[in-house]
């Protein structure tokens, strides 16, 4: 008998289409035979639409959108006059496992995984601890640390802050970490509200633009590195992917660079030796442990030109699953192709939730 699986896409978050993407190839990928998917979708402002006007959704061709700010509108009119006419009634009952594809706040952070955790369906990913824990970019570094990573200098500052102290943020930033910083929000996807500040006035518009995010900041030291991620997969055990190296077409791999502009280049295996490809996978796995995670995720390095030192830069508890992210494709090339996959995170999110079940409540 066919278990049905819910596909959680959409959500409020910046990265909303891209979710939208990433559900499409889910769906193509899952094995029929074994799984009727169940869309739900939900909106920019947080409601939860019914299985046809999901499907419905689902159906819509995102990314060429993505490049045409007209059409995009036009569309989202479209779904909000969806959005009238169904809703979800939070029926978890006929669901026998649920997919959340759902980038960034309000999805990655653990806030959707409590809600399943509460109806107990069983989810493909992190749970509640690891996901909100790795959303937050400043308690994931001091994870890091204190897990024996290198973390690059960084500076936790505060939205409320910038009003009344902001030249004394700039003033600790220039001093302590100097130029080039990165400036993003604590609490967001890795590509949203992020920016490369080169002179003060860089910085105060970084800020600035991160701060319509989050109520929390990061000020990070740029390092003159190359970008290298690793895919990681299972429960009690971890298993790491192809290594991979991101190109990115503009000055670093934000939204544009990745979904926009499409002129990134990935190089898959990424062109390193023997002994730092080792130490790639061992800092990946004990990133993937040090913030219990389970399920899935994508670690992301930074390799210092000149002393090819590795400083661990984020990692993804749910990462992309578009036509060009760098998740599927670093398993792709270990073997391991995207339908095969995709049965692999149901499998092992069934898995957790059936020894979970021998918890005493």
């Amino acid at each position: 008998m066919k278990k049905r699986l819910a596909l959680l896409f959409g959500g409020r978050s910046g990265e909303h289409e891209i979710s939208i993407i990433s559900a499409r190839s889910i769906a193509s990928a899952v094995n029929k035979a074994k799984f009727d998917v169940v869309p739900i979708y939900i909106t920019r402002r947080g409601e939860w639409l019914g299985k046809s006007a999901s499907q419905k959704v689902l159906n819509i061709d995102f990314e060429p959108l993505l490049k045409s700010p007209k059409a995009l509108k036009k569309t989202h009119a479209d779904i909000a006059a969806l959005t009238k006419k169904s809703r979800f009634n939070f029926d978890f009952s006929n669901i026998d496992v649920a997919f959340p594809a759902l980038h960034g706040t309000f999805g990655e952070d653990g806030t959707v995984q409590g809600c399943l955790d509460m109806f107990n369906v069983p989810y493909v990913g992190c749970g509640v601890l690891a996901s909100a824990l790795t959303m937050d970019k400043a308690f994931a570094k001091v994870c890091f640390q204190q897990a024996g990573l290198n973390v690059g200098a960084y500076h936790v500052v505060r939205r409320s802050d910038l009003k009344i102290r902001l030249n004394d943020i700039l003033d600790a930033a220039e001093a302590e970490l100097g130029y080039p910083m990165f400036v993003k929000p604590a609490n967001s996807g890795s590509s949203v509200g992020i920016s490369k500040a080169k002179t003060r006035n860089d910085l105060k518009a970084a800020l600035t633009l991160a701060a319509q995010y989050d109520r929390k900041l990061l000020i990070e030291k740029g390092i003159d590195a190359r970008e290298i991620e690793v895919a990681a997969l299972g429960n009690d055990t971890v298993d790491t992917s192809a290594i991979g190296e991101i190109v990115p077409c503009n000055e670093f791999y934000d939204y544009d660079a990745k979904y926009v502009k499409g002129d990134s280049k990935l190089f898959i295996p990424a062109d390193l030796s023997d002994t730092i490809a080792a130490e790639v996978h061992l800092a990946a796995k004990i990133a993937y442990r040090s913030t219990g995670c389970e399920g899935m995720a994508r670690v992301d390095f930074f390799l210092e030109r000149g002393t090819n030192t590795l400083y661990i830069n984020e990692l993804n508890t749910i990462p992309g699953f578009t036509s060009i992210s760098m998740y599927p494709k670093l398993f792709a090339a270990a073997g391991l192709p995207y339908p095969k996959l995709i049965n692999r995170l149901i499998a092992l999110a069934l898995e957790r939730h059936k020894d979970i079940q021998r918890n005493k409540i």
